[in-house]
């Protein structure tokens, strides 16, 4: 894997780019579709202060365009983090801070309470989502994973990676299998074991390479750490053996550092 070195700087921050919106549109997707099913159980709530304001986005900066008064009922469409779009009696829409809404009351008359995402919901979470960039034997790689958690100690792991060089351009995909000693610590060390399959595409040079497809094996370790809500960072160091069709396997190091949203 010597031929894997560090490619341009435009190429990486073009898929890092794209790496990013993935994660940000696949985050968004998910989000709401686990703040709609908890909606379904507040759906429709009163205004006990004064009044309730309504800003055009979710957001402090975004002015305030509507004020709905005490004892009228708004319905709540929908949530982004600690802000809630609100439809009034009638028909305007509009965005209300987290502050504002627990103040309201349920048609019975009781407060309104919403559950907030924290470092319990993080060690009980079965669903995670990210994606990490670093380095793989001198070359670029970016990756994108999903995990399922079988239980609080153990995950199964998906990951999909992008390969990066000057020399070289590749794929690599895995199944994993990680093991967290202290899941209930804010930070998290792990260990893992996996295989999968890489595929080089040399790129055009004097002598013409052949592309090539091999097995790997890995073990590895890290730490994962929560931030805040539903966002975790994750750093982690694998060690690769490559299968080749010659009579020599390859090893290769790999770091890598990104963020991951769970559920």
């Amino acid at each position: 894997m010597s031929e894997r070195n560090t490619t341009t700087i435009p190429s990486t921050s073009r898929s890092i780019k794209a790496l990013l919106i993935t994660i940000l549109v696949l985050a968004r997707i998910f989000s709401s579709e686990i703040v709609q099913a908890a909606e379904e159980e507040y759906r429709s709530v009163s205004v006990a202060d004064a009044f309730l304001e309504m800003h055009t986005g979710p957001g402090r900066g975004y002015p305030i365009f509507h004020v709905v008064d005490r004892g009228d009922d708004i319905d709540i469409v929908m949530r982004r983090t600690d802000w809630f779009k609100v439809r009034a009696a009638n028909g305007t829409e509009g965005w209300v801070d987290r502050a504002q809404m627990e103040r309201t009351l349920q048609p019975e008359g009781t407060p309104i309470e919403f559950a907030e995402a924290n470092q319990q919901d993080f060690t009980d979470s079965k669903w995670e989502l990210g994606g990490m960039a670093g380095d793989f034997g001198g070359s670029n790689v970016i990756s994108l994973y999903g995990a399922y958690s079988i239980n609080p100690y153990v995950s199964i792991e998906v990951w999909g990676s992008q390969i990066l060089g000057n020399f070289s351009n590749g794929w690599m995909g895995s199944v994993n299998l990680t093991h967290e000693t202290w899941p209930d610590w804010r930070i998290s060390p792990f260990f893992t074991l996996g295989t999968g399959v890489i595929h080089t595409e040399p790129k055009p040079t004097i002598v013409q390479g052949e592309d090539r497809t091999d097995q790997i094996a890995h073990a590895g370790a890290g730490f994962r750490v929560y931030a805040t809500r539903r966002f975790i960072l994750r750093a982690e160091f694998k060690s690769y053996v490559v299968f080749t069709s010659r009579d020599d396997n390859e090893e290769v190091e790999e770091w890598k550092v990104g963020f991951a949203f769970f559920f």
